[in-house]
Parts: C-alpha cells; sequence; structure tokens
C-alpha cells in the first residue's frame, strides 16, 4: 500500500538552525479594538463587502457602571500542523517553507472543505462576481501573514497600521526578534491549543472564556460562513456523516430521518469503495 500523503507540508521549522519561522504576538493589553488593521488588511488585498482576513471578536463583560470591553482581533494562525492542507483535495493549500500557509487561486476549486476543516474560522469564499473582473472569484480566500510584504522586509498591513502597537511580527527562530523576545518573557497562548496543530499566532492577556470559546466560535459565526458550511453539507453528503444542514427542517422528525438515511447510504457507499482502493494499492 502506498503511503498516504499530507498535502504540500514543509516540516516545521520552528528552532530549526538556517530557517524562518515567522509568527505574531498580539498584546491583549493594548489593544483599544480600533479596528485600524482589519481596515488596512481590508484595503491591502481590496476584499469585497461581507469578507474579511483579520476580524475583531468582541464582547462586553460586567454590568454597568463595572462593564470592559474585551476584544480578540483574530486571524489564520499559519499552523506549524495546518489541518487545511491536509484537508485540501486539489493542493490548493500549502505550508511555505517560513510557516506561511498559502493558497494557490489557480488550483482552487472552491470546494469549502478547507473551511470546513479549520478550526479558527479563518478562511471564506470570495464572491462569484465582483467589481474587478481581473480578481479572483469563487475561491477560498485567508490571511496570508503578507507574505508579498514580509519578503521585502516590510512589516504585514495589520501590523503596520496597528496605533497601539499591540500586534508584533518576526522571525522566532532569530533570539533578536522582538517576537521571539516576547515568547520567553510574557506568558503567551494560543487559539484552540487541543486541536494540535500548532498555531503561530500567539495572544498575551488571551481569556480562554467567552470569545475565544469553541462553542462560542460556532454560534457566533457570520450569516455568510453559515451558508459556507451548509453549502459543504449538501454537496459532501459522504462527508458529513449525520451533519445536519442547519435551518432545513432539523427539527422534524422526517426532515431529520431523510438526512440522517442519506448521509448512512453515502456512508456504506463510500466504505465500500475505501476497501477497493485499498485492495488495488
Amino acid at each position: 500500500m502506498s503511503s498516504r500523503s499530507y498535502g504540500l507540508q514543509e516540516p516545521p521549522s520552528l528552532g530549526v538552525a538556517g530557517r524562518k519561522r515567522y509568527a505574531m504576538v498580539v498584546d491583549l493589553r493594548r489593544c483599544t479594538g480600533c479596528g485600524a488593521c482589519a481596515m488596512a488588511c481590508k484595503v491591502e488585498f481590496d476584499l469585497p463587502l461581507g469578507v474579511w482576513r483579520i476580524w475583531l471578536k468582541e464582547e462586553n463583560r460586567g454590568e454597568f457602571p463595572n462593564v470592559r470591553k474585551v476584544v480578540v482581533p483574530t486571524l489564520c494562525n499559519h499552523c506549524d500542523y495546518p489541518i487545511c492542507v491536509r484537508n485540501c483535495p486539489t493542493e490548493s493549500t500549502y505550508k511555505h517553507a517560513d510557516g506561511f500557509v498559502l493558497i494557490r487561486p489557480n488550483r482552487c476549486i472552491g470546494c469549502r472543505a478547507c473551511i470546513v476543516a479549520c478550526p479558527y474560522n479563518a478562511r471564506h469564499l470570495l464572491p462569484a462576481a465582483r467589481t474587478d473582473a481581473q480578481k479572483p472569484t469563487s475561491i477560498t480566500d485567508k490571511c496570508s501573514f503578507c507574505i508579498h510584504r514580509v519578503s521585502r522586509g516590510l512589516a504585514p498591513a495589520c501590523v503596520a497600521s496597528c496605533t497601539a502597537r499591540a500586534m508584533i511580527f518576526g522571525d522566532l527562530n532569530d533570539p533578536e526578534s522582538e517576537v521571539a523576545t516576547l515568547l520567553l518573557k510574557e506568558n503567551v497562548s494560543v487559539l484552540r491549543p487541543d486541536m494540535g496543530t500548532a498555531p503561530q499566532v500567539y495572544y498575551i492577556g488571551l481569556d480562554h472564556g467567552g470569545v475565544t470559546d469553541p462553542i462560542a466560535c460556532y454560534t457566533d459565526r457570520s450569516v455568510a460562513l453559515k451558508d459556507d458550511f451548509n453549502a459543504f453539507k449538501r454537496n459532501h453528503n459522504g462527508l458529513s456523516f449525520g451533519d445536519i444542514v442547519e435551518g432545513e427542517n432539523e427539527t422534524s422528525a422526517l426532515g431529520f430521518t431523510r438526512q440522517v438515511a442519506g448521509h448512512l447510504k453515502d456512508f456504506i457507499v463510500d466504505i465500500f469503495e475505501k476497501i477497493g482502493w485499498v485492495s488495488r494499492h
């Protein structure tokens, strides 16, 4: 049997001599929630309405007059073990040698497999129609750590625009870099450490409740993201066993039975197809 491929994965470069490992540190103690990072990213990539490469998750806590706002800038985590790369059927999503997780637009078929796989809700689908006909459409898009700027010695657009200097970017393998110093000096956390993806966006002052909670991440999704998940479920039934399409008669006994029966049928078909594939290889 041939060995299984997990896509175009570069091995982790963190701590490897002679290699770079770019990462970001977000100091939530300094973040004011001004939104400059999101706006700069929007302009840098001419993103259409309704989609963002970086966005702010906000939550008001406490009771008047003792109220405070919690703000968490969220983006692709450029993981050392990215789930999205393993799940991309066309190898459009790949991991760069310096740690960037990137997308090759010419290979993306817009299947949404990476959107569903990402535990950070960091991906979106570009609309089918755009004002500029030269811009890509109907493909997956996300933060790229501004590799086009970093490769020229510039900071990512979000970092360069941060009014409070709450976002710090650099090479973790350089002990003199500010990000490496912060990781040694501060108590940092990452989102969803339970997923084993080794995310490379680190937070100072992160509270793992509320807006960073996995359940809150699921229930607080945008309408566009819900539509993406449902479109994937409708068109990839064999891969969503028992996962009911939201808002489509899931409370109806007949609708529920019909969806579960359809998933079971696809599961049985897939099992025999996989057995046949193994016997041939």
